[in-house]
């Protein structure tokens, strides 16, 4: 498929999935051609795993052929901020002092997109712990907004910001303790949601501010937005 026939939000590409229309091979497939295209310019990736999304999305498609039920997110193509623990997965958290850090457990958040049949693209850059609202990174370089890449993502969840609107995943987690996923979704131009406190588990997620911290979603659009919160809530 060529890029202008691909669905392009969470919602289409689900429906397209599920209808057969498209496989979730071909779909990350993609997803895997426009990050190693646009990553040396936008630089949203800290770790970007490629062989284990393409891994995961056969065994996915092999779900949907044998007739199990399939999830809401089944074969859509995603990546986090890299702050959100898989357990045995390095989680930088946007600093090289965590740069071995492997949590010893998953966070809620993934754990549910998991099983909502989510594909994991990586981890994503950020703001070093999360704290800085243009997004900039000394240790990972400052990722780049797609429309311009002289302007900023907004911060903290630049990474996120970048791979969305530049179409290299169809969605993503940011956080927001101050603005972090508001930020980068105004400056993006993308639809961004920060959750009543204690809507969404911040089990397994670095934290910053106990008082202030909320798990969010970036996507395309605001219905896009509401199947991703309605799968972490």
């Amino acid at each position: 498929m060529v890029d202008n026939e691909l669905p392009d939000t969470v919602v289409a590409a689900a429906e397209a999935i599920a209808s057969g229309k498209i496989s979730v091979r071909e779909l990350t497939e993609e997803c895997v051609k426009r990050t190693e295209k646009h990553q040396p310019k936008l630089n949203c990736f800290i770790s970007f795993q490629p062989e284990k999304a393409l891994e995961a999305a056969d065994k996915l498609d092999a779900a949907r052929m044998a007739g199990h039920p399939i999830g809401p997110l089944h074969g859509v193509p995603m990546a986090h901020k890299d702050m959100y623990y898989r357990k045995g997965e390095v989680s930088t958290c946007g600093s090289k002092i965590r740069k071995d850090f492997r949590p010893k457990y998953t966070a809620t958040v993934i754990d549910r997109l998991d099983n909502a049949g989510a594909v994991h693209l990586g981890g994503l850059n950020m703001a070093e712990f999360a704290f800085g609202p243009t997004g900039h990174n000394v240790h990972w370089g400052a990722s780049r907004n797609p429309w311009n890449i002289e302007h900023i993502t907004g911060g903290s969840s630049s990474g996120t910001g970048s791979a969305v609107a530049g179409g290299l995943a169809y969605a993503g987690l940011g956080s927001d303790t101050g603005g972090s996923v508001r930020l980068p979704a105004a400056i993006c131009g993308l639809t961004g949601i920060k959750p009543t406190q204690t809507r969404v588990s911040r089990y397994g997620i670095m934290g910053l501010s106990f008082s202030l911290d909320n798990v969010g979603p970036l996507t395309r659009t605001a219905r896009d937005c509401a199947r991703v919160l309605g799968v972490i809530a």
